[in-house]
């Protein structure tokens, strides 16, 4: 069996640990309608057949049960008859894996019965019983009294993810302040956590005023002073709101300005990129423009070097001046027309 304390409590004491549920229910109900006396039954991951087990001993509505089977639910808080189903998503964040790992926490409250159902080792419930078992008085106004001890548990630990995610955040700043080219991904991957764990902290608000309409119908209740204790949560919990949409922006904005300073840095390769191409191309001209300075008396050369019979430059007395003077004046022209054009 998934139950890892069952217990029976009587003017906000442990009076009974029943071996069973079944003695569980008949202790419960030999209190009657005794409202100081309820059973507070826990459970870690229970399987379908145990779910089912105990939904009938306490007459819980069938789609409650069927969420409490398929789990993946999100955070909510809903009313069958006299019973209420509440669903939370307590966290945790793993530093070396920059996530948020997310559990999930299924209670039914009745009149005299609350049964919490983890589908996570965390949080640790055993440390909210101890508290509330610690505080007669608190504990005596019955199943809403573990509904306040186990959210202000869930609410309490955002804080560390709150903390650990800000930390990483902070680390991200400095990369993208120093260029680290790989910064856009962790950038998108926690930015992915960030909006996870906003889906869990978020629907709290739904939780909270459900809790308001309640309590605005029994403002005669006597549990005035739990009332109170549920504000003290809901004003954390609106605190993680603001911190988690906080680093939600900030992480934005990070985003936006790695971008920037990514196009801009992309802007400086491309200048300096362009600056060197533009100086190969002008020592590209200088070499060019000697090439065809060089050329056009080894052209001259060339063509009076074949020494053929029949040439009628050989037996003339100017010939060798004339090919001297012809190979220096095209190398001349050449050299002012590269001149006036800036290639040399």
């Amino acid at each position: 069996m998934a139950v890892v304390d069952n217990a029976v409590y009587v003017d906000g004491r442990r009076a009974r640990e029943p071996e069973s549920l079944d003695q569980t229910v008949e202790t419960v109900r030999a209190y009657g309608d005794d409202a100081a006396a309820f059973c507070w039954i826990g459970m870690l991951r229970p399987d379908e057949t145990e779910i089912k087990e105990i939904a009938e001993e306490f007459d819980l509505h069938e789609l409650a049960v069927e969420d409490t089977v398929h789990a993946h639910q999100r955070p909510k808080f809903e009313m069958y008859g006299n019973t209420e189903f509440v669903v939370l998503r307590p966290a945790r964040y793993v530093d070396e894996d920059e996530e948020v790992d997310l559990g999930e926490l299924h209670l039914f409250l009745g009149p005299q019965f609350v049964i919490t159902v983890r589908h996570a080792e965390e949080p640790d419930l055993s440390v909210v019983r101890q508290r509330l078992e610690a505080d007669p008085e608190l504990l005596a106004h019955g199943p809403f009294a573990v509904f306040y001890g186990v959210l202000d548990k869930v609410v309490d630990d955002y804080g560390p993810v709150l903390d650990g995610l800000q930390d990483d955040v902070d680390q991200i700043e400095s990369q993208v302040w120093g260029g680290d080219p790989g910064v856009s991904q962790r950038i998108y991957e926690l930015s992915r956590e960030v909006i996870e764990f906003q889906r869990a902290v978020d629907p709290l608000a739904e939780i909270f005023e459900e809790l308001r309409v309640r309590f605005s119908k029994k403002a005669l209740d006597p549990n005035l002073e739990l009332h109170r204790l549920f504000r003290d949560v809901q004003d954390h919990a609106m605190r993680v709101r603001e911190r988690t949409q906080g680093l939600r922006d900030l992480l934005s904005n990070i985003l936006t300005v790695n971008s920037t300073l990514v196009a801009q840095r992309q802007n400086d390769e491309m200048t300096r990129l362009t600056e060197a191409g533009f100086v190969q191309n002008e020592q590209m001209k200088k070499v060019s423009s000697w090439a065809a300075i060089a050329f056009a008396p080894t052209l001259v050369a060339g063509i009076y070097g074949m020494n053929f019979t029949h040439m009628p430059e050989l037996d003339w007395v100017g010939g060798y001046p004339f090919a001297i003077g012809l190979m220096l004046a095209a190398a001349l022209l050449l050299y002012v027309i590269f001149k006036r054009r800036g290639w040399l």
